[in-house]
Parts: C-alpha cells; sequence; structure tokens
C-alpha cells in the first residue's frame, strides 16, 4: 500500500517566511538604533554623568549645560563620545530585538486568541507585546550599559590634567591610562564571574519592561490617532489606513512622543541602574568594609534620602530633549525601511 508522502511545501515556505520577516526586523531594527545612537550619544554620556552624582559629597555639576562645558574643555570631542562603542554594540542589539520580539509577541497573542491577522490588536495587546520585548531585550542590554556607564564616568574618576594651550582637549593624558571596553569586561569576569556583567538587571528589566510598553504603545497611539484624522477627511473607515499611509513628519511625532512616555514612565528604575553600575568608580569601598553590595532596593532608598524624587529624575531634562529626536529617528527610519523593503 502507497504511504501518503506529506506535503510540506505550505510549512517550509511559512517558515523562510519567518526567517525572512526575522532578519528584516533585524537589518531594520539595527540601522535605525546605530544612527540614533551616534546622534543622542552625547545627551546620554551627560544624563549618566548627572545620575551617578547623586550620592556624591559636592556635585560636579550644577545641570546639563554645565556638565557638556566641562566635559569639552577637559575631554574634548573624544570625551563626549567617550564609551560609543558599547552602545553602538547594544543599539543594533537593543533595536533588532526588541522590533523583532514585539512582532513575534504580537504573533503569540493572535495565535492566543485566535485574532487573525487581516485584525488590528488593541493597544493594551500591542502594549503587553511590547512588555515582553522589553524583557527580552533586557537581558542582551545589560552588560553594554553596564560597560557604557562605566566608561562614561571614567574620567570622573581620575584627576583630569588641564588641557595645555593650544593643544586639543583630548591630547589629555589621562585618556591614555583608562582601560577600553575589552579590559573593562575582562576586569568585571575576573572580579565577580559572567554574573557580574548583568549588575544592575533588575533595573534595566523594570525600565525595559515598563518603558517599552509605554514606548511602543504611545507610538501606536499617536500613529492611529493620525490614521484617524486621515480616514475621517477622506470619508474612508479606518481599517483601510495603515501606518504605510502617514508621512514622514506624522511617524516621526509618532516616534517623539514614544520616547517622552518611555523616559518619563520609569525614569528612577533607569537612575538607580547607573549608580549602581558605577558604584565601583565614583564610590570604591575601602579596604576591609564588610558591608554588603548595594542592590536596587536599597540604592533607591538611598537615593530618595539624598535628594528625594529630584535624585531619582537626575538627568531626566537632558534625556527628554535627546529622546525626542533619537526615538523620532528610530521609528522613522525603522516604518521606512519596513515600508520600503517590508
Amino acid at each position: 500500500m502507497d504511504v501518503p508522502v506529506p506535503d510540506l511545501s505550505a510549512h517550509n515556505l511559512k517558515t523562510d517566511s519567518l526567517v525572512i520577516r526575522g532578519l528584516k526586523d533585524v537589518a531594520f531594527g539595527s540601522t535605525a538604533g546605530i544612527i540614533s545612537k551616534v546622534f543622542e550619544h552625547p545627551f546620554d554620556l551627560t544624563k549618566v554623568r548627572l545620575q551617578t552624582q547623586v550620592l556624591e559629597s559636592s556635585a560636579r555639576f550644577s545641570g546639563p549645560l554645565d556638565c557638556l562645558q566641562q566635559t569639552w574643555k577637559n575631554e574634548g570631542i573624544r570625551g563626549l563620545y567617550r564609551g560609543l562603542p558599547a552602545p553602538i554594540v547594544g543599539a543594533m542589539a537593543e533595536n533588532a530585538i526588541i522590533f523583532f520580539a514585539y512582532s513575534e509577541f504580537q504573533n503569540v497573542i493572535r495565535s492566543f486568541q485566535h485574532i487573525p491577522v487581516s485584525e488590528a490588536l488593541s493597544i493594551p495587546q500591542l502594549s503587553l507585546a511590547a512588555a515582553g520585548a522589553g524583557a527580552v531585550t533586557s537581558f542582551a542590554l545589560t552588560p553594554i550599559e553596564l560597560v557604557k556607564c562605566k566608561m562614561q564616568v571614567q574620567m570622573l574618576a581620575v584627576a583630569p590634567i588641564p588641557a595645555i594651550a593650544g593643544l586639543p582637549a583630548e591630547s589629555n593624558p589621562s585618556f591614555k591610562k583608562l582601560p577600553g571596553p575589552g579590559a573593562i569586561v575582562a576586569s568585571i569576569i575576573k572580579q565577580d564571574g559572567w554574573r557580574g556583567l548583568w549588575l544592575g538587571h533588575t533595573g534595566t528589566l523594570i525600565r525595559e519592561i515598563g518603558g517599552g510598553a509605554a514606548w511602543f504603545g504611545a507610538n501606536e497611539i499617536t500613529a492611529k490617532w493620525f490614521m484617524t484624522r486621515r480616514a475621517q477627511k477622506a470619508g474612508r473607515p479606518l481599517s483601510e489606513f495603515s501606518k504605510k499611509d502617514l508621512s514622514a513628519f506624522e511617524l516621526a511625532v509618532a516616534g517623539g512622543v514614544a520616547g517622552i512616555s518611555y523616559n518619563i514612565a520609569l525614569f528612577p528604575a533607569d537612575t538607580i541602574k547607573s549608580t549602581i553600575q558605577t558604584e565601583e568608580e565614583l564610590r570604591p569601598r575601602v579596604a576591609g568594609d564588610l558591608k554588603p553590595r548595594s542592590t536596587f532596593w536599597s540604592t533607591g532608598k538611598e537615593l530618595w534620602k539624598a535628594q528625594g524624587i529630584r535624585g531619582l529624575y537626575a538627568g531626566c531634562g537632558v534625556t527628554l530633549v535627546k529622546a525626542v529626536p533619537s526615538s523620532a529617528m528610530i521609528f522613522l527610519i525603522y516604518d521606512l525601511l519596513k515600508t520600503r523593503f517590508g
């Protein structure tokens, strides 16, 4: 008796489609992340330096502008972009993973609730998918942010040598004494093992879950508002419109609103994370100190005790300044690439 051979062509086609879609999400997300990161890095460096001075006996900087001016004066352009390789890698990983995971979590929700692809998910469903994507992303992001934060405060942990008249600030001999990303990773592993690379992960996890939901949620709400306006103006049902119908300006505005929402939502978690990750550089322990290592909650209490809500939101202003154009770039570039090649 002939045994029927199952037709696997449909399954293979579906698998190939999934792989291609995944690769596109990775490529589009990576491209958007790299471009935005080069723009925002000096602002991010300022944010980290303001966050990590909250527990110091005296503030090094009076505010964002003072921090930028001092960094430029003492460290030059190299100082403003100190630690950039780590966030470049981080931007590639973060945006590639989060956009891919966001898409796949949506597919999971559709599968469990039997929602056809032709039917749009609700904002709560999209926010749930975004929270899941943020949780996944946090595991890849924590080691990268750990290295980035350590590099961004390196010059604060040494006595800067004033730039010699007529010579660029980046010729400062202090630069030659500082370890690079590879040396920092090796030092962490030697001291704390591989687990040490995830120092501050609780803060990253909380920030990415809540922030991810706020980021994608705000973007979807704003994009839907623009689509609703277009539908009403054209006298057609909203279901006939998608992000592909929005202009570059509308996509950028939706991305900018997402950036504000992401940072306001759980900024204190990021402050606590940065403080924990730079403790060794800025507040090293004295010999014989048996005090247990700071935890997420103990650091949060210290920050609150030192400056209250102001301390938990240190650096938030400059972060919002960079978040609007940065997120606008990310969503605009990603959506345009997806519209053109997706």
